[in-house]
């Protein structure tokens, strides 16, 4: 059946707004009252009961009302309040309404006095709303209702709904079980239970569709929308427990989003992920390609750490899947542990602490000093060296730096020429190089040897860079006097028996790879990833991706946005720009860049567009991804 001979029944209160109008009454003619919070609780109690069914819909608003102690002005009031309540995805489709507006009604249970002013933005007007009416007393009190309105009556609806005749497919979009009822009662086609603001088990249960929002409603009914493609079926996994801020911003745009809160082996994620359309991780979830090739759906991985490593980026590149990390969110949190644990190592706290947990007094200056004055060489003077690098100057240090880059120094730090030049002058050697697998064992005997004696050592970065058995041997002979590790070649997946050869080592502070876990850098982290997730889904946006051609783009405006990944060959732009010619596209702007490997272009298009085109673009030799956006 075409659309055009479908009819659409929308409820009003939790499905237009996001509210019940008579609760957000009651906040108003309550306000000052002592008891407003335990009125507020009995009216919304009595409110669900008479939504679901439990007791009849008359005695319902006649209790409610009661307690309401409303008056006529406070009508206007709410009015204003409820324009601020529409739903998001009303709001955002409010092209469908003003479309579609000769097929679309409102039948509710509400009242006509605060309706009928909230849809007229919407283009229903007055006469295909059908709701209560209030009566008032002399003095403009809210007394009651119209008794002889049908819809003050239990199942009033169908009654309406019966009354009306309407011709052709109807359909009902609704909250509660008042609304399934006109189904069940064989005089709608279908019903839509509306979950964006509310979930009734009891009329989501016998819905003939679950609608998270009208996006969803649209799409199911192939019309028209705000938004190519409904957010709630986008699945989002989240692995390693990331923090729950993550969960919540991703959930209230609409994804539906999965978290759990430890990684998962090879074998567990290519069964999970084949129809996950994001994936966010932590340092542990490994992304082989081998995974990526049951990863039909995948979209981008966001890796809610600085490193990279455990996420196999030309693969990921070569699918067409987006990475976005978050290199700076955690920068503060690393840095401060790293000082802390240079004064303790510098005083022998450890040392100090362990044997007065083993009940021995021990008062002494030996082995504890201060850092002024002391020579700190900083391995990797990126984001974390240089923080450090000012933060070690405040105490009063020297600071000494390598990087195989050309780095500005910041302060008074000085730049060593060489690897060995670092390590020859400084008193406490820290180390914050990447993740490139050429760093392996990057400080080994060779270094440690190089070393000033009974210097001390830092590895805030990478298990894999130093070789644990040489620093181990070093740090019994006294060639180190004491070392903090937080990292390791090899980590366990979830918490449980670990073993390092440097345990049990006297001024070894050993911690289990939580440099960045502090609440502040895991709350940046869930802030920083998700927005650059959703703004990829959202329109395209590549700026920070790890693996992508990086392409900022303006806000899109009434048109259709292109998104074509394909093989960085020649001749493909020209191909795309042809078949847009053939199926006289009209361009507004397009955005282009390419690495080695892949090419990413945008084109913004003119609204209407033959569906054909779409079909013709996929087909171009080298394409790995195309989707739509608007």
């Amino acid at each position: 059946m075409v659309a055009e001979s479908r009819k659409y029944v929308f409820d009003f209160d939790s499905t237009l707004t996001r509210v019940e109008a008579l609760d957000v009454l009651a906040e108003i003619t309550l306000e000052g009252r002592s008891d407003k919070e335990e009125i507020i609780k009995e009216i919304q109690k009595i409110t669900n009961l008479g939504i679901d069914g439990d007791i009849s819909f008359t005695e319902s608003l006649e209790k409610r009302i009661k307690l309401l102690n409303a008056h006529k002005n406070d009508l206007d009031k709410l009015v204003e309040l409820l324009r601020h309540k529409i739903s998001k995805s009303i709001e955002s489709n409010k092209e469908f309404f003003e479309t579609y507006s000769d097929d679309i009604y409102v039948i509710s249970c509400g009242f006509k006095e605060f309706i009928d002013p909230i849809v007229e933005a919407y283009n229903i007007p007055a006469d295909r709303v059908y709701a209560n009416t209030f009566t008032f007393d002399e003095d403009g009190k809210i007394i009651g209702f119209d008794e002889a309105n049908v819809l003050a009556s239990h199942n009033g609806k169908i009654a309406c709904l019966k009354n009306l005749d309407l011709q052709g497919e109807v359909q009902v979009i609704g909250d509660g079980y008042s609304d399934y009822v006109m189904r069940e009662a064989g005089i709608a086609d279908k019903f839509f239970a509306y979950t964006e603001n509310v979930h009734r088990e009891k009329a989501a249960k016998n819905a003939d569709y679950i609608t998270p929002n009208l996006d969803e409603f649209l799409f199911v009914n192939k019309l028209p929308r705000k938004i190519s493609y409904p957010k709630n079926r986008i699945k989002i996994l989240l692995l390693e427990n990331v923090h729950s801020n993550a969960f919540e911003t991703l959930s209230e745009e609409g994804f539906s989003v999965e978290l759990l809160k430890h990684s998962l082996t090879e074998d567990e994620l290519i069964e999970k992920i084949k129809d996950v359309h994001v994936l966010g991780i932590r340092s542990k979830t490994q992304v082989t390609a081998k995974v990526l090739e049951a990863a039909e759906k995948l979209m981008t991985v966001g890796a809610f750490c600085i490193g990279t490593t455990q996420i196999d980026l030309e693969a990921c590149k070569k699918k067409g899947v987006a990475v976005f990390n978050a290199p700076y969110s955690n920068t503060r949190s690393v840095v401060e542990l790293a000082i802390g644990e240079i004064i303790m190592l510098m005083r022998s706290i450890f040392p100090r602490s362990t044997e007065i947990h083993g009940g021995q007094w021990n008062k002494t200056a030996a082995n504890s000093k201060e850092v002024r004055g002391k020579n700190l060489g900083i391995i990797g003077y990126g984001n974390i060296g240089k923080q450090l690098s000012v933060l070690a100057e405040g105490l009063g240090m020297r600071v000494y730096y390598y990087d195989v880059g050309d780095q500005l120094a910041l302060g008074n730090a000085i730049k060593c020429s060489s690897l060995e030049d670092l390590l020859n002058v400084s008193d406490v050697v820290t180390l914050h190089i990447d993740d490139n697998k050429a760093n392996h064992n990057y400080i080994g005997e060779r270094e440690i040897n190089q070393m000033k004696d009974g210097a001390l050592f830092v590895n805030l970065s990478r298990g894999f860079v130093v070789d644990i058995s040489a620093l181990a041997t070093a740090l019994k002979s006294g060639k180190i006097a004491g070392a903090a590790i937080d990292v390791f070649p090899e980590e366990p997946r979830s918490n449980g028996e670990f073993y390092t050869e440097l345990k049990g080592l006297e001024n070894v502070i050993l911690t289990p790879h939580i440099g960045g876990s502090t609440e502040e850098a895991q709350r940046d982290i869930a802030e920083f990833v998700p927005n650059k997730i959703m703004d990829y889904i959202n329109s395209g946006n590549t700026v920070d991706a790890v693996n992508f051609p990086n392409i900022r783009l303006p806000k899109q405006n009434n048109s259709h946005r292109f998104l074509h990944i394909h093989k960085n060959v020649p001749g493909v732009m020209a191909k795309i720009n042809e078949v847009l010619a053939r199926f006289d596209m009209n361009i507004s702007g397009q955005y282009l860049s390419t690495d080695n490997e892949v090419g990413y272009v945008i084109t913004d298009l003119d609204k209407k567009y033959n569906k054909d085109v779409i079909k013709a673009l996929k087909k171009i030799d080298n394409t790995i991804k195309f989707r739509v956006l608007y």
